[in-house]
């Protein structure tokens, strides 16, 4: 992804409509405007990143996806099954996130997973599909949905800086569960990728993150 902050044109629409029906969604996009563009390719190589990014901060996922990018150029399953341990180690990559890697390589040749028939699937049953493999929780799914189906009304609603975000955008004591996250989320349908990546935007956009 680009470093380059562009803002998101796109949720301009979804954004304004939340605007209309939540007051602190209003004050909060009018003293911070719009998410920046950030999207991930679909398919295989989008969801490795996305097991990089599991846990750590941007600037790590980053770095990790770089070392791994010198080591295999590609990220395919091929090239993820041919690199040894030395390389993964090299790489930056923890043995857990070695193993979910392959995993999800051996899925993918052998047929256990799709990923081509994921784009015609309803979000629950992308989700039902993903999940069955190790190391891809519900948080990865619906990041998955989010930033490479582009899906309109997903919320991950397990990610630490969404559950920030949402504490200081209502003003909240505690940082909400994630179930709490998809209650307070549900007036916010059928917008609730964008309301998602509003929060993110507006909990860096503090300064605290």
């Amino acid at each position: 992804m680009s470093d380059i902050k562009i803002p998101d044109e796109s949720l301009r629409p979804a954004l304004e409509a939340l605007s209309l029906q939540d007051s602190d969604m209003a004050h909060a996009f009018k003293a911070c405007g719009l998410p920046p563009v950030r999207s991930q390719e679909p398919g295989f190589d989008g969801l490795v990143r996305m097991i990089i990014s599991q846990q750590v901060s941007v600037q790590s996922a980053r770095a990790i996806l770089n070392r791994l990018l010198g080591q295999v150029v590609d990220i395919t399953p091929e090239n993820i099954l041919a690199l040894d341990d030395e390389g993964m180690k090299a790489a930056g990559l923890s043995r857990p996130k070695q193993r979910y890697a392959r995993g999800l390589a051996s899925d993918v040749l052998e047929g256990r997973l799709n990923l081509e028939q994921l784009p015609e699937l309803p979000d629950e049953d992308v989700i039902e599909h993903l999940i069955q493999v190790k190391g891809i929780g519900r948080w990865t799914c619906e990041v998955y949905l989010l930033f490479a189906l582009h899906r309109q009304d997903v919320m991950p609603a397990a990610d630490l800086a969404l559950q920030e975000g949402m504490k200081l955008l209502k003003g909240l004591v505690d940082r909400p569960s994630p179930k709490e996250m998809y209650e307070l989320s549900e007036d916010w349908r059928p917008y609730r990728s964008a309301a998602a990546r509003f929060l993110w935007h507006y909990y860096h956009h503090t300064g605290i993150a």
